[in-house]
Parts: structure tokens; sequence; C-alpha cells
């Protein structure tokens, strides 16, 4: 049996309505379009302000202060440039190994270089504070070579080590 057609025109009729208020009236508009309705005549104009081609380290600049990487890449070229920063004699002997959190960390072949890098402290922290304040650094901390250790390894255990057989 089938339905009068009047009857069927009034469920359509319903299901488009509930439809219709569910998910608007059908005139979807992207994002541009609602910019291009909101955009006053004049606004844009050629050869204003903002629209004059910028070179390429501006750009570059700019992208990087955006998207925050400014104080990243002045990490990255005050480590590379450690040779001017301490001089060729004393990197010869003294190698940085990272930051973290505003401290530079230098590795020194000698625990005699390591003390005197640690007398020169102010100097070279008063130099990386001028030449690179993006990087943000607030102290260098200074390490000598590392003494051997019992605590690493597959067959270590815990406790004292091999002290306890010492004497």
């Amino acid at each position: 049996m089938t339905k009068p057609p009047d009857r069927e025109n009034d469920e359509a009729r319903a299901v488009y309505l509930r439809f219709r208020s569910l998910f608007g009236t059908g005139t979807f508009k992207s994002n541009d379009a609602k910019k291009r309705e909101k955009r006053v005549d004049g606004a844009s104009v050629p050869f204003g302000a903002g629209r004059d081609p910028l070179g390429l380290s501006e750009a570059i600049a700019g992208l990087t202060s955006t998207m925050g990487w400014t104080s990243p890449l002045a990490q990255s070229e005050l480590i590379a440039a450690w040779v001017d920063i301490a001089g060729s004699e004393t990197a010869e002997h003294s190698t940085p190994t990272g930051i973290e959190d505003g401290v530079l960390t230098v590795q020194c072949d000698s625990t005699a270089w390591a003390t005197q890098l640690r007398l020169m402290r102010t100097q070279i922290t008063t130099h990386i504070a001028l030449r690179y304040p993006d990087a943000k650094i607030q102290s260098v901390r200074f390490e000598g070579p590392n003494a051997p250790s019992w605590k690493r390894g597959p067959r270590s255990i815990p406790g004292r080590g091999p002290r306890d057989t010492y004497g």
C-alpha cells in the first residue's frame, strides 16, 4: 500500500526542515569567503604597507621569531663559535657539550684547564651575554675529565662495590 502523495510531501518537507535546522541553510561558506565578505574596499592597496617583498634574511628572521626558534638557534651558533669565544688555545682543550636550563656545560681535557676556565668564568659569561643575548645563558659550568666508575655495566650490583675488598 502506498501513501497518499500529500503525506509523502509532508514527511519529506519535515525531514528537510529538520536537517535545515540542524545543518544550516545549505549555503556553506569557507573561511576565505567569510573574510572576503568582511573585507573593506581600499583596505588592501598595491604598494601599500606590508606589500613589499622581503629579503631572504628578513623572511627567515621573521619566521624564526614567530615560531620561537631564536633561542635554540642562538644556542647552536654559540656552540659552533666556541673557538671565537674562548680563544683558539683554550678551545683546543675544552668543548661545549650542551646547554640545559640556561647553563652552558663545557668539558675540559684536564682539571687544570677546568680550574683555569672557572677563574675566567665571568669574562666568558659576559662575552656570551653581549654577543649572544638570545641564547639566554645565565652561567657556565666547566667539568674536568670524569673519574672511572664501577657503577655501570651489565654485571654491576648495588652496594659498596669493589671498595669493600680493598682493605
